[in-house]
C-alpha cells in the first residue's frame, strides 16, 4: 500500500470515527454537544464570514441592535426662556426645599464629590441656572497611538476627534444651555479644556457639569466660567475615551439628568429639577429664598453689616 492511500484510508477512518462520536452523544442526549463538533452549516458559515468582514447590517427592529427606551422630549427655546426665568436667583438649598415640597425629597441632589471649580464669594458669577443638554463620552475599546512620527501621531489624533471622539452636541447649546457630561470616570482625560468650554460660552452655555474630569483648570478659572466637576483630567481624548450619545438620559453625580431638565449650581453642589416638576418646584423655593433675605437683611441692619449680593 502507498502512502497516499494509507493517508486516505487514515483521514476516512478518522470522519467515520467523527460521525459515530456526534451519533452516541446525540443518542446520549448530547444534543448540544454534538451540535458543537458539528461542521457549521452554509448559512452560518457564510453570515460568520460577513460579520468577520463587518458586512452585516443591523435590522433596526432586531433587539440585538439595542434601543433606547427613555424618549427625549424637544422644548420650544421660548419656553426655556420662561421656565429659566422662574429660577433666576434660586439657590440649590432652595430649589431642594422646593424638591421636598414637591415630594421629591432625596432626588435630583448631585453627589458632593461634583464641586465648583472655582467660587466668586462676591457677586456669585460661579453660580448658574440652565436647560440640560447632554452628551456621554465611554472608555475606549481601541488601542493607543503608539510611539509613531510625529506627523503620523498628529494624523491619529485628528482622526480620533473626528470620528471617535467628536462634539456633536455643540449645534444644541444656546443661551441659557447647561452642558451635562457622563463621562469615564476612571480615564485620566481632560474632555474639558479651557479652549473648547470658551467656544461653548460663545454659543450662549450658562455652565458646565461632568461627571469625571476637566483639564486647563487654571485657565477655566480664569475665564470665569462655571464649571463643575470631580477632578483635574490631564490627558487628551483621543485614545482614552469614545462619544456615545447626544442628548439621552445620563447618570452624573449617581442622579439621573435628562434633556431639558433645569440644572441650578452654587457652592453648594448640583440640583437636577426634573423637567415636570419644574414649576412647582420653582414657586416654593421663590418663596423660601424671599423670605430668607427678609429675615438676613433684618439680622444685617442690626449686626451694622452692610448688605452684599446676597440678601439684595
Amino acid at each position: 500500500m502507498t502512502t497516499a492511500s494509507r493517508t486516505t484510508r487514515a483521514s476516512r477512518t478518522t470522519s467515520a470515527s467523527r460521525r459515530t462520536l456526534i451519533a452516541a452523544l446525540a443518542a446520549i442526549g448530547g444534543a448540544a454537544i454534538a451540535r458543537a463538533l458539528a461542521p457549521p452549516p452554509a448559512a452560518a458559515r457564510a453570515a460568520g464570514a460577513a460579520g468577520a468582514a463587518g458586512a452585516a447590517v443591523a435590522d433596526p427592529d432586531d433587539p440585538r441592535a439595542g434601543k433606547g427606551f427613555i424618549p427625549t422630549r424637544v422644548y420650544g427655546e421660548e419656553e426655556d426662556r420662561k421656565l429659566l426665568e422662574l429660577f433666576r436667583g434660586l439657590r440649590v438649598a432652595d430649589v431642594s426645599d422646593g424638591m421636598d415640597r414637591a415630594g421629591l425629597q432625596g432626588i435630583g441632589l448631585v453627589s458632593p464629590e461634583i464641586r465648583p471649580l472655582w467660587k466668586d464669594t462676591a457677586r456669585y458669577t460661579h453660580r448658574f441656572v440652565g436647560i440640560a443638554v447632554t452628551a456621554r463620552y465611554v472608555p475606549t475599546q481601541s488601542p493607543p497611538a503608539g510611539r509613531r512620527s510625529e506627523a503620523e501621531f498628529d494624523a491619529w489624533v485628528g482622526k480620533w476627534y473626528s470620528g471617535l471622539s467628536p462634539e456633536p452636541f455643540v449645534p444644541l447649546i444656546h443661551p441659557g444651555t447647561a452642558l451635562v457630561i457622563e463621562d469615564a470616570e476612571d480615564a485620566d482625560v481632560g474632555s474639558i479644556g479651557s479652549n473648547n468650554i470658551l467656544s461653548w460660552k460663545q454659543r450662549g452655555c450658562a455652565g458646565v457639569v461632568t461627571s469625571a474630569t476637566a483639564r486647563d483648570t487654571d485657565e477655566i478659572a480664569a475665564e470665569g466660567i462655571p464649571l463643575y466637576f470631580k477632578r483635574p483630567g490631564r490627558g487628551i481624548r483621543p485614545g482614552r475615551n469614545e462619544i456615545e450619545s447626544v442628548n439621552r438620559p445620563v447618570v452624573c453625580g449617581g442622579v439621573q439628568v435628562r434633556p431639558g431638565d433645569v440644572v441650578v449650581a452654587d457652592g453648594d453642589g448640583v440640583i437636577v429639577v426634573p423637567r415636570a416638576a419644574a414649576e412647582e418646584v420653582a414657586r416654593y423655593a421663590r418663596k423660601i429664598l424671599d423670605g430668607d433675605k427678609a429675615s438676613r437683611r433684618a439680622l444685617y441692619e442690626k449686626l451694622g453689616l452692610p448688605l452684599d449680593e446676597s440678601v439684595k
